[in-house]
Parts: structure tokens; sequence; C-alpha cells
């Protein structure tokens, strides 16, 4: 499969890539830097300049499918969440793409609950997950709790709903879950959160996530 991955020099981009590519698809790593286009090489994708906050038509051309794993680290959560985010949904839309796979956030259902830093980002982010949905795309939308760097363990908890108290999960398995996640129909039109947890991410991932 031929998968556009937004965000692609980012932490969890950079994983996104590269397990792309050891599953053998044709993984396009966008980024706005030239200068960083050995990176995604070196990851095994074939890089493409471009930036979330400005045209992306050039990016998504050829494109099945599209990972989003950018993020703006705070800095503009309405130009890159929101905006690039829907840019990028309505690029795909336009390009006949059908599969859409978003990064977004464990409390962008209730960003008026979470806290008083992050709810900003919530709000760009829930309006993102929003803007998917109403798409004709075949969309899932991967909700994970906190982000850590600790080496991934290919084990997660899935669900619906979840408690952020209950714990957090490595970038690297993240980027698992949304990888596997392009692949099986099981997700197709789902929202789910993700933890760290006991289950194998294909298992975890291949039933309902109420359960």
């Amino acid at each position: 499969m031929r998968v556009l991955v937004a965000g692609s020099h980012g932490q969890v981009g950079q994983h996104v890539t590269r397990f792309l590519a050891e599953r053998g698809h044709d993984a396009r790593g966008m980024v706005r830097d030239e200068d960083q286009t050995e990176d995604i090489e070196a990851l095994g994708g074939d890089p493409v300049v471009a930036d979330l906050t400005a045209d992306v038509s050039h990016a998504i051309e050829g494109s099945e499918a599209v990972v989003f794993a950018a993020g703006s680290g705070g800095e503009d959560v309405w130009g890159v969440d929101r905006d690039g985010a829907v840019r990028l949904v309505e690029a795909a839309e336009e390009e006949g793409v059908e599969r859409f796979v978003m990064l977004s956030s464990m409390g962008a259902d209730a960003p008026e609950d979470g806290p008083e830093p992050l709810r900003e980002y919530l709000r760009a982010k829930a309006d993102a997950d929003e803007r998917l949905r109403e798409s004709d795309l075949t969309y899932t939308i991967v909700r994970p709790g906190e982000l850590t760097n600790e080496d991934g363990t290919g084990r997660v908890h899935v669900g619906e709903h979840l408690d952020a108290r209950d714990g957090d999960i490595p970038r690297e398995d993240v980027a698992r879950v949304l990888v596997t996640a392009l692949e099986m129909e099981s997700t197709h039109g789902r929202t789910f959160e993700v933890l760290s947890g006991d289950e194998p991410v294909e298992s975890a991932l291949d039933r309902p996530f109420g359960e």
C-alpha cells in the first residue's frame, strides 16, 4: 500500500515510517524541511517535502492511505493539530484516497475536562477528529494516553473509554497500533483509546473495543 505519513520526522512518525517499510508498504514520509529527507530515507521511506500549514495536494498525489502522526508540540495547535489535519483530510478526499488513520489523544472527547494547559490542544484534536468522521474516508482514530520514550512491548490495552490514570504508552507502541490498524478492517470507522497492557496489538484490535 502506498501510504503518506504526515509528521514522519516526529517521534511517533519515525516509528510509523520504519514499521510501514518493514511490512512492505511504500511509505512516503512527509517532512517540512529538506534537511530531514535523508533521515526518512534511512528509515526506509520515500521523503516528500510539504508543510501542513500550506498546500499539501502534491504530497498526497498517488497515495492510497494516510497516517496522520504530526503534532505541533503545543506551538501551533490550531494551525497544525486542527487546520493541518483538516487540510490533509480534505486533500485526501479530493485525491480519492480511501483510508485515513488519525493519531489523536485521550481527552479529545471531552476537552473541557482535561488539564487547563492541554485544553486548547484537546479542542483542536477534537475538531480534527470530527472533520475526519464527517468525511467520506474510511477512518480510524487512535487516542493514546500519556506518551513515553520507553521501548515498546507490542502489548496494549484498547477500549472505547479508558482511564488515563491507569498508565501510559511508549511512542513505539502507538506507532505499532497506527500501522496495524491501517491494515485491519475491524478498525474501520472506529475511535478508540489505547494504553500499555498485556494483549498483543493485533488481537487487541481484532475484537469489539468495548470489551
